[in-house]
């Protein structure tokens, strides 16, 4: 008994084999019971085979098809799940392992199209995030210091508090994002879009931002001690004044409201170049 119940365990935990065996004593069943109609009344019978097997094709092209759409609909929708839920469980825990589990969990959800995702709190110093889209996530109070972010996508999203220092955001696309006290003390940003951005407080201590997009931001109170801002575009920028200039590395070719641009070639010609 012990035996036979151990096979019929072995069996069923076989999906395709247990198929099988169901399709075989179902098709001796149904050939059985129906000997006597092929043998007697088989002119009568074929065409009753044939309206059933139309039926089957109608049940395969329509029903099976939207099953099959709304399990794999299901399924996506499970994975998008797993992927967040592990996110909020590696949220806080500061190792190597969290930070490259978040970002891996990270790059799962792009592949579906999600890129609004909560990471506040999150630990991501020394990742690779290069190309990742966190348009309009929440990434407030977490950690991507020395991390890779080259060309990432984070317009409109949430930043306040958030630590990029000694971080990589070449051409990142900041463009609306509210980054208030911001951490980017020794960060690469050439070429970085933060138009429209608020940036109040936000650190900038020896960071690089040439060719950066500054145009219509929010400085209140940024600190910009010893940045490099050649050609940098802060066109519209409201909050800023010379004093937070006057401690850059170089004004060169960068461009300005007409006001501001008075004020530095009076006071600071060396740093502009005039």
């Amino acid at each position: 008994m012990k035996k036979l119940k151990e096979v019929f365990n072995g069996i069923i935990e076989k999906p395709l084999l247990t198929s099988t065996l169901v399709l075989i004593v179902i098709t001796f069943l149904v050939v059985g019971l129906s000997l006597p109609y092929y043998l007697n009344e088989f002119d009568s019978f074929i065409p009753q085979i044939l309206a059933e097997a139309h039926g089957m094709i109608f049940d395969i092209a329509i029903i099976g098809i939207l099953i099959f759409w709304l399990n794999h609909n299901g399924e996506i929708r499970r994975r998008i799940r797993t992927y967040k839920d592990e996110i909020d469980d590696f949220r806080l825990w500061e190792s190597e392992e969290a930070a490259f589990r978040t970002v891996g969990n990270i790059k799962r959800l792009n592949r579906h199209k999600i890129h609004e995702i909560n990471l506040v709190n999150c630990h991501l110093p020394r990742t690779n995030l290069n190309y990742v889209n966190l348009a309009g996530s929440n990434i407030n109070s977490a950690n991507i210091s020395q991390s890779s972010l080259i060309e990432v996508v984070m317009e409109n999203a949430r930043l306040n508090q958030t630590n990029f220092e000694n971080s990589n955001l070449n051409q990142a696309n900041l463009k609306g994002a509210y980054a208030s006290g911001a951490n980017f003390r020794d960060a690469f940003l050439i070429k970085a879009n933060f138009e429209n951005a608020f940036l109040i407080k936000a650190t900038f201590n020896n960071a690089f931002l040439m060719e950066a997009n500054l145009r219509n931001c929010y400085l209140m109170g940024a600190d910009f001690e010893n940045v490099s801002l050649y050609k940098a575009d802060l066109r519209g920028a409201k909050g800023l004044t010379v004093e937070q200039l006057s401690k850059v590395k170089t004004l060169y070719l960068a461009r300005f409201d007409e006001e501001i641009l008075s004020q530095l070639k009076t006071s600071l010609p060396e740093l502009v170049g005039m």
